[in-house]
Parts: C-alpha cells; structure tokens; sequence
C-alpha cells in the first residue's frame, strides 16, 4: 500500500501536465512547445539511464542529434515519409546505443563517462565534415509531408497534438519500465551491483539493453524535434547538449517519473525568455543549478516526492496512535 502512495504524487503531476499539455498550445507558441516536449522525453530517456541504473554518460547528444540527422536526411533528400523517417532514426540511435553501450559498459565510474563523451566526440567530428549531415550548415528546410497519409503536419497545431501524443506514449513506456522486473533488477544493479551479480544476473547485458533503450527513446526525441523545428546542426551532436540534458535531469530530479519535465521546462523557458541577456543565460543557468543543488538535493520532483512520502507517515503515524488508544481505553473501561 505504501509503494502505492510512494507513486501517487509522480502520477497526479504526470496528469496535470497532460492536461496542461492539451491546453498549453492556445495559450504559448507552438513550436517551443513542441521543442520543450522533445527535451523532456530526451531528459527522460537520459534519466531512465543515470536515475534507474546509475550510469553516468556524457554523450547521449550523439543518439539526440545523431537521430536528428537520419530522420531529417531520410525526409528532405530521400523523400521518404515521416513515420518510416522517424522509425529509421529510432533504429539508427538503438545501432548507436548498442554499439556504444558494448564499447564502454564493462568500464566503471569516471571511466565509463569518459569513453562515452570520447565517443561522442569523435561522432560530432564525424557530423561536421560529412556532406549527408551538411557539416556545419546543417540540414535545413526539412519538409513536413503528411503522416501515414493522412495527418497534415505542416499545421502546427496538428503536429503538436501528435508530438504530444507520441511522447506521452513514450513516458508511460518508461514508467512500465521501470516498474517492471526488468526496471526492479536495473534498480538492483544501481543499488549494489556486487550484490545483483552474487544472485546470478547478467549485469552487463541488463547495462547494455538500458543503455540501447535509452539511446531509442533520445532518437525518438531528436526524429521529433527534427520534423518540429524543421533543420538539425551540429548543435544537437555538441557536448553542450549532452551537458544541458543532465542539467536537466539534475535540477528536476534523478530517479523520479516528473522530475526530467521539469527540468527541461525549467532551463529551455529561461534559454526563451532571457536570451536578450546574452552569455549571461549561461550564468543565471548555473545559479539555478547550484541553487538547486544547495537547496532541493533530490531535484524539485525528489523534494516534493520526499515531503509527500513524510507527510504520509506522519499520517499512519498518528493514525496508528489514535487505533492504539482507543484499544487502550476500551481495555481501562
């Protein structure tokens, strides 16, 4: 009963934005609406691997961007439809992922940080001297064709709706992940990895599925972005990416269903709002995060699931007290 509870606070949030989600569009522009539901399911994904198994990596840019740029160039130069455009980037980031998860999982720590970023590195070299990726102009003009032939996308009020939808499917894959048997073992693994291998488990190969899932669900978010904003540079393959994506899941709260939204709401509205500052976007970004660090040690969705969890206790407690002494009073009578 009390797991239950535990869940019921990161649901009610997860509603209230949905429903904030169909409202928002009549209310704030589109298109950075659409932008900030693709940060959220890519802080998402990076939290399902920092959060749920703890691996820390540096390079999940290279699946964002990388995604970003198959789906983009499978629409403007093939001609091909956006669902199978998306589908390819989803597979080419899963390549990806599996491929960088076998390289660097057996590492530990700061190691297995380090190999990732270097990777991820050596992609966005990759990107600005290929001509399919543009180099450093980019792919530009990406067209919005119809999808499945029957929803017209170049509406942007359409393509949101549909946005919306795909990365509310997205969350509730996640969120059945990490409640499911797989999602307990990858739990097991952050919390004693020593103690899950005594047991028998494969950890490196639970390491590598996470970590490719993942890596699927970040080109997922960049397929998405890719259509939203119509143009991919070499922006999103940039370590700064990388870097805003864990900020992200820093500030809202690693290890929490809610908290990733968050975050990206949090510094994609100040990127909007406060880029007449300049370089100081940057400075007022890292005052935030050591606010955040000094004040809300579990991110905003951590503290408000702890307060949630102690005022629950407090509640059986006096609950608990009260039963206790009406039993005593009936037994003195």
């Amino acid at each position: 009963m009390m797991h239950i509870f535990a869940l019921r606070p990161s649901s009610l949030i997860l509603l209230v934005f949905l429903g904030a989600g169909l409202l928002a569009p009549h209310y704030v522009y589109p298109g950075f609406l659409m932008n900030l539901l693709c940060f959220a399911l890519f802080a998402s994904a990076y939290n399902l691997l920092v959060g749920y198994v703890g691996l820390l990596a540096f390079g999940h840019a290279v699946f964002f961007g990388g995604a970003s740029y198959a789906t983009g160039y499978m629409l403007r130069d093939l001609g091909l439809t956006p669902e199978v455009s998306i589908l390819i980037g989803v597979i080419f980031a899963a390549a990806l992922g599996l491929v960088m998860g076998v390289t660097s999982i057996r590492r530990r720590g700061i190691y297995f940080s380090m190999i990732t970023l270097a990777l991820a590195q050596m992609f966005y070299f990759l990107c600005a001297q290929s001509s399919v990726t543009g180099g450093e102009n980019g792919l530009t003009a990406i067209p919005r064709s119809p999808l499945f032939g029957i929803f017209d996308i170049s509406n942007e009020l359409t393509l949101y709706y549909l946005i919306l939808a795909v990365v509310a499917a997205a969350m509730f894959v996640i969120y059945r992940t990490v409640h499911s048997p797989f999602g307990h073992v990858l739990k097991g693994i952050r919390d004693n990895e020593n103690r899950m291998i005594s047991l028998g488990y494969d950890v490196d190969r639970f390491k590598v599925i996470a970590f490719t899932l993942s890596a699927a669900l970040a080109g997922l978010a960049g397929s998405l972005k890719a259509i939203a904003l119509q143009l991919v540079t070499l922006v999103d393959v940039h370590w700064s990416t990388s870097g805003e994506v864990i900020l992200m899941a820093l500030i809202g709260g690693i290890g929490t269903a809610v908290g990733p939204i968050i975050g990206a709401g949090v510094i994609l509205t100040l990127q909007n709002y406060l880029t007449g500052f300049a370089e100081w976007v940057i400075t007022i970004q890292g005052a935030i995060f050591f606010l955040t660090v000094l004040l809300f040690r579990r991110g905003i969705a951590g503290e408000v699931e702890r307060l949630f969890r102690m005022r629950q206790a407090r509640s059986a407690s006096s609950q608990k007290d009260f039963t206790t002494s009406v039993v005593e009073s009936g037994r003195s009578t």
